[in-house]
């Protein structure tokens, strides 16, 4: 079961919310607006796809909800507890334990095992017995069981971002963020990370996919489209 912040959290709350949130960069003496007054909520169990073309503020909403990036403007609460104001060094925190991320890249150490990559969230905990278990019952939950030592020049794409899925996983987070989670893998093993990423929603994960790609985007339950730093529409398909 996955984890919440709060001790007793109502279930009308939803896990991520941000209100009125706008992103903006000083250029010398001009200011570039990325994102403007977005206001969303994600809710436990979801599986929500924010689509937009290259430029358009999905991966500066992601970064902020994330808590990768701070907002110029505006709140995140995140499992009802207001982080806008919160430290770096608590938002680091907050992110290693109640987060996790898929990348597109895979951000795998290329020296480390599967194992170990899948650790690194939990360099800091004091469980590290557990914690090891936990990794190596992940993957071959993925089907992994045979390349737990194997390092990532030894294994394929999908293989690579299956170990990725893993250590998203690790901390028992709750909401996993997929960033282009299929950008850099052929079709089959695309297919099969789509495949992973509907199960563990269907085991009741909250999982937000930005993505450009409208495939990916169809196995969503909601679809929340992005241009110009606005959102232009909230939709939601058969649950």
């Amino acid at each position: 079961m996955k984890k919440s912040i709060a001790k007793n959290p109502s279930k009308v709350n939803a896990v991520l919310e941000i209100k009125n949130v706008s992103k903006v960069y000083q250029l010398g003496d001009d200011t570039l607006t990325i994102l403007k007054n977005i206001s969303v909520s994600i809710h436990a169990g979801e599986l929500v796809a924010i689509v937009g073309p290259s430029g358009s503020g999905k991966s500066t909403l992601m970064h902020i909800m994330g808590l990768l990036d701070k907002q110029t403007t505006g709140t995140v609460i995140l499992d009802g507890q207001d982080v806008s104001e919160q430290s770096e060094e608590a938002l680091a925190k907050m992110r290693n334990q109640y987060i996790g991320f898929i990348f597109q890249q895979f951000n795998l150490l290329s020296r480390t095992t599967a194992v170990e990559n899948v650790l690194l969230p939990t360099l800091y905990s004091s469980d590290q017995s557990d914690k090891t278990n936990r990794a190596k019952e992940l993957l071959t939950m993925l089907g992994l069981g045979e390349r737990l030592n194997n390092k990532p020049n030894q294994l394929s794409g999908g293989q690579q971002q299956r170990v990725a899925i893993a250590r998203s996983l690790i901390n028992d987070p709750s909401v996993i963020f997929a960033d282009e989670p299929t950008g850099n893998l052929d079709s089959k093993s695309g297919h099969e990370v789509v495949e992973i990423l509907k199960k563990l929603n269907q085991e009741g994960r909250t999982i937000v996919i930005v993505t450009h790609d409208l495939e990916l985007a169809k196995i969503a339950h909601r679809i929340i489209k992005i241009l110009d730093g606005e959102i232009v529409s909230d939709t939601r398909g058969k649950s």
